[in-house]
């Protein structure tokens, strides 16, 4: 049974960073691909970040391009989000992902989820 654990989120100031990790267990997690989503109050979930498997393959929304850095360490079964110069429409909950297949922008393709993490940024 696969389980995905996010931490991290809480309330920073525009301009701030934050680390968001998102630790699995109960897979064969190096096989997987790993995604971050979030959601804001009175929206979809959209897609944030992705890391293959070999972690040779990653793509950002273009709303965090330049921003944003998804990371993954497989001895620890951990990926990270490293959020720098955050924006209050950054403001969600930040949701972890993982599905055993290649790496794809759509929610819906995606086997486990974490319970999410809210990111506050106050402006």
């Amino acid at each position: 049974q696969v389980q995905l654990v996010e931490s991290g989120g809480q309330l920073v100031q525009a301009g701030g960073s934050l680390r968001l990790s998102c630790a699995a267990s109960g897979g064969t997690f190096p096989w997987y691909t790993m995604a971050w989503f979030r959601q804001a109050p009175g929206k979809a979930r959209e897609f944030v970040a992705f890391i293959s498997r070999s972690g040779g393959n990653i793509d950002y929304a273009d709303s965090v391009k330049g921003r944003f850095t998804i990371s993954r360490d497989s001895a620890k079964n951990t990926v990270y989000l490293q959020m720098n110069s955050l924006k209050p429409e950054d403001t969600a909950v930040y949701y972890c992902a993982m599905r055993f297949g290649g790496s794809t922008y759509e929610s819906a393709n995606y086997d486990y989820w974490g319970q999410g993490t809210q990111v506050t940024v106050s402006s």
